[in-house]
């Protein structure tokens, strides 16, 4: 089970409320979310880690900025901590953490591990991406690779205002696309878009909360 505290296995512990107001009522829901994970075959397989904290508000999500790299599909993009399942690797969770560590030096081994959400497949490249959830309490500061630019936390409750949530020009190579995307509170940061997003949605959906969707334009 991925938590050991969850309301669904005492009888008499209390239901989450309906929006998820902590990390234990996120546990709660994620403990009975438990998607299928088909084989593949022909795509590479990348992990990324989906880690949240109390804030003084509520829960709140961690995300990094990627560096501008020449060559990297997702150079400057917004985005969770992870990178490619490497041979040495003991399957995509482990690959998750050994990336938030060397990209951050967040030793996610010593956090509290939540659950799974199901992999999403690129729409532009052959990629497939499994994401993992973790909590975090008090940690230190960052020490980012030369991957990575910035890292920093999101309320949880910004990531579902109706204002935050538009359609917005995204490039992807030499090409410009209109995107879904969320709108950060964080200034002078790109929109969050594509797998990232998707795994946001997905995860809030999970969680039991429906964000609005974005204004056609």
């Amino acid at each position: 089970m991925p938590n050991s505290d969850c309301c669904h296995g005492s009888g008499h512990e209390s239901c989450p409320p309906a929006h998820p107001a902590t990390l234990a009522d996120i546990a709660c829901r994620l403990a009975g979310h438990m998607p299928e994970h088909p084989a593949m075959p022909g795509l590479n397989h990348a992990s990324v880690a989906l880690v949240l904290r109390e804030g003084d508000g509520g829960p709140e999500v961690l995300f990094i900025e990627r560096a501008s790299r020449p060559g990297d599909p997702w150079s400057g993009d917004l985005g969770f901590p992870g990178g490619k399942v490497e041979v040495g690797d003991c399957g995509p969770r482990e690959a998750a953490e050994r990336e938030s560590r060397e990209e951050l030096d967040l030793d996610l081994g010593q956090a509290r591990y939540i659950g799974r959400l199901a992999d999403v497949v690129g729409a532009h490249l052959p990629v497939r991406v499994s994401c993992f959830v973790y909590g975090v309490g008090s940690i230190g500061l960052f020490s980012f690779s030369d991957e990575v630019r910035d890292a920093f936390w999101v309320p949880l409750a910004e990531l579902v205002a109706p204002t935050r949530h538009i359609m917005a020009p995204v490039r992807f190579g030499a090409d410009t696309f209109e995107r879904p995307s969320i709108r950060l509170p964080a200034a002078g940061k790109p929109v969050l878009w594509g797998i990232t997003y998707r795994l946001v949605m997905q995860f809030l959906d999970a969680v039991g909360i429906s964000p609005p969707a974005p204004p056609r334009l």
